[in-house]
């Protein structure tokens, strides 16, 4: 029977006997990491080889030159190369960073902060008010490095196709917008891909800011969960092409590809963006860890190597996610408290989940082998975009642990609370919350109804000193 439905009495003998079924489950004493994105350990078996890919000195010498000794700011020449080839641009345009490209996202907005970009009239922090466009549900560390300078966070609405875009294009109006957040495929949480003509609009945005940059983390880039690799776009070419050679950064990694913790990161950008941020960055470092780029280049190869695979990964993956999937129709859709694309919008919020009254989920029939799929989020529909009226925003990372049995997957979902960091519409996407994902009897919104609210929302922090 669906959940709303029931009487009181009914949802009361429900919730005893969920709450019976969490506790079976909790004496199996299983170690299971929830930790979002987190590779399993067959995961990372499967890529150990790469650590004896440097045995001798002789191995660590490229072109010419010992990647154990100081210089090349900017990365290696081959994994400039290798990083072009995966984005579609051209080494020239590429900056190899450490183990992590949020660490250089972050060090474009500090830098745009302290000194400004490269058509900036002054650093950002001289500004009255930096304003960010946060395309929501979205992914919540972009939001938060934005947030952690001080700056206005603006909502834009996801759609099936990207982010709302007669929205973006009327917000760039602003010249206090500064930039814009993108995950274009794969978007987190959703699994949206931006269609041609979102990225097209895009591309030939007009801003008033001189210095608008669109942060492209284009994470997922090569990581179809199941299906042949799908060619996407290269955002600097376009942007180029539409006349904003500059108005792009583009960001990646393999952290989904190897090691999470020990990977390689890559920035991309016009070769005049390139140049401004070196000469930047000259001051802060001498270089990044060459003997982890080369490592990385000598045991990926080339793009249709690092393709097959992600096509082992897809095959450890594709198990647990068909678990996780067929738990997910058996135990949540006879419920009746899903929410369907289409349904009325509660509003926006980031990391994973969208809330209104009822908590609504995207719990849709599932879709098997129809393309391209991605192996750490819910998936759209071939294409990402218009028509996919039924996609899945409850991420559940299915890499597991030890003691992980596939098939032990039971979920609970409270339909009186609101689900995951919920913000009202139009508000600043940056205040979302979390809200816990099981809630015991004395919790707010619990069944039996009748206890406290949850408290609001923590204030806003202080902006950044000088801002």
């Amino acid at each position: 029977m669906e959940y709303q439905a029931m009487n009181k009495a009914q949802l009361q003998a429900e919730y005893e006997t969920v709450t019976r079924r969490f506790e079976e489950l909790k004496g199996k004493n299983l170690k299971l990491d929830m930790s979002r994105g987190k590779p399993g350990k067959e995961q990372l078996d499967l890529v150990s080889d790469m650590l004896t890919v440097l045995k001798t000195p002789e191995d660590c010498v490229e072109a010419g030159f010992d990647v154990r000794n100081y210089g090349e700011l900017t990365g290696l020449p081959c994994a400039k190369k290798y990083f072009a080839e995966l984005l579609g641009c051209q080494p020239e345009e590429c900056f190899i960073g450490g183990n992590a490209s949020l660490t250089l996202m972050y060090d474009t907005i500090a830098k745009a902060y302290t000194h400004g970009l490269l058509h900036s009239e002054k650093p950002w922090s001289k500004l009255d008010t930096v304003k960010f466009l946060c395309p929501s549900p979205g992914y919540d560390r972009h939001f938060n490095v934005t947030k952690s300078f001080g700056m206005e966070l603006i909502t834009i609405p996801m759609t099936g196709t990207g982010p709302d875009m007669d929205a973006v294009e009327e917000a760039v109006k602003d010249p206090a917008v500064k930039g814009i957040w993108c995950v274009p495929k794969y978007s987190n949480p959703e699994g949206i891909i931006y269609s041609p003509e979102t990225i097209d609009r895009i591309a030939h945005l007009k801003p008033a800011a001189p210095d608008f940059v669109v942060m492209w983390d284009n994470a997922y880039c090569i990581h179809e969960f199941e299906g042949d690799y799908v060619p996407f776009p290269d955002m600097l070419s376009l942007c180029r092409e539409a006349g904003n050679p500059d108005m792009v950064f583009e960001y990646a990694s393999t952290s989904k590809v190897t090691f999470p913790g020990a990977g390689v990161s890559v920035m991309a950008a016009s070769v005049d963006n390139i140049k401004y941020m070196v000469s930047l960055m000259t001051y802060q470092s001498i270089s990044y860890d060459k003997v982890n780029q080369l490592r990385h280049v000598r045991y990926l190869k080339d793009k249709a190597h690092t393709l097959e695979l992600m096509k082992k990964h897809a095959a450890i993956l594709g198990p647990k996610f068909r678990a996780v999937l067929d738990a997910l129709d058996r135990e949540i859709a006879p419920l009746g408290i899903e929410r369907r694309s289409g349904q009325a919008d509660p509003g926006p919020v980031q990391g994973g989940g969208r809330g209104d009254d009822q908590c609504r989920r995207n719990l849709p029939q599932r879709r098997r082998s129809q393309g391209p799929q991605h192996p750490h989020r819910a998936q759209p529909a071939p294409g990402g975009g218009a028509g996919d009226s039924h996609r899945r925003v409850l991420r559940v990372p299915a890499s597991g642990g030890p003691g992980a049995a596939a098939g032990e997957v039971i979920l609970h979902i409270n339909s009186k609370r609101p689900c995951g960091p919920t913000v009202p519409a139009g508000r600043d996407p940056g205040e979302a919350h979390a809200s816990p994902g099981f809630l015991p009897p004395d919790s707010p919104g619990a069944w039996p109804p009748n206890f406290p609210e949850p408290s609001a929302p923590p204030p806003r922090p202080t902006p950044w000193p000088g801002g």
